[in-house]
């Protein structure tokens, strides 16, 4: 499915794009400017790295625990969730269902609080 011109991505279709052909439990929907987004379905641990620009998590189904540095935080449908660049984060004990919107924005490095 392209979403390249998208002004609307329903999480019906999202969820068509993973997994990836290759396995990948996350699939790039649209990009604009330095706005990526993404959809991330996870099964098994959660095994992802910090990344270099900051991130915000939309939570669209399923319940958990979010650990970003030093703090695990519950999570539910509807939440936000934000990982800076650089900083260790992972989801933990999430339930069968759990689905995640992933948006990547700013410069590589992250923005710091500016």
């Amino acid at each position: 499915m392209d979403f390249a011109s998208a002004r609307q991505i329903t999480l019906k279709d999202a969820l068509k794009a993973v997994p990836t052909k290759e396995g990948k439990p996350f699939a790039n929907l649209f990009n604009h400017g330095s706005l990526q987004v993404e959809i991330y379905v996870p099964k098994g641990p959660d095994l992802q790295k910090p990344h270099s620009r900051d991130e915000l998590y939309i939570v669209a189904s399923g319940t958990g625990w979010f650990v970003c540095q030093n703090q695990r935080m519950e999570f539910s449908p509807g939440d936000a969730l934000f990982a800076a660049a650089g900083e260790a984060h992972r989801f933990e004990d999430f339930s069968d269902d759990f689905v995640v919107w992933v948006m990547f924005y700013g410069p590589e490095g992250g923005e710091r609080g500016t």
